[in-house]
């Protein structure tokens, strides 16, 4: 697939849709590597209605929620899929860490990098930056369930 992959793409390949829907676009993927997809934040999102009123910041479990989506577009683009039929579940979190908030008008990169397969399920490690800085981290582990 040629890059950069568009929102259109990434729904053929993922589940998710909107508001849950967290990666808009994949600009780098080395097949069974890695793969950088990009989450632009904007004010409307609907997670800022309530976290936080006057202090907008995206919670962090949606910034681990799109390092995962990232890992399960990895998994997709490397076996050369689409979604039909298929689900990736979060399966583990370990080593999360989480250095700045992300907040309105931050341009966040997704970094995963495939660790490991173990039958159904991939381990990756993912790294989400703003501006070069890294924002969080953490090792993924997702399964693919067959519907």
């Amino acid at each position: 697939m040629q890059l950069p992959i568009d929102a259109i793409a990434i729904q053929r390949m993922l589940p998710h849709r909107y508001p849950f829907l967290l990666v808009d676009r994949v600009v780098e993927f080395e097949p069974g590597g890695k793969i950088v997809g990009i989450k632009n934040v904007t004010v409307n999102e609907p997670f800022f209605q309530g976290h936080f009123p006057g202090r907008p910041v995206m919670p962090g479990v949606l910034v681990i929620e799109a390092l995962a989506q990232a890992g399960g577009l990895l998994t997709q683009l490397s076996n050369e899929a689409d979604a039909s039929g298929k689900v990736f579940y979060l399966v583990k979190i370990d080593n999360a860490k989480f250095s700045r908030m992300v907040v309105p008008g931050d341009r966040l990169e997704l970094c995963v990098a495939l660790k490991r397969t173990i039958r159904n399920m991939a381990l990756y490690e993912g790294v989400a930056r703003v501006d070069g800085e890294q924002v969080a981290c953490a090792e993924i582990l997702c399964a693919e369930v067959q519907e």
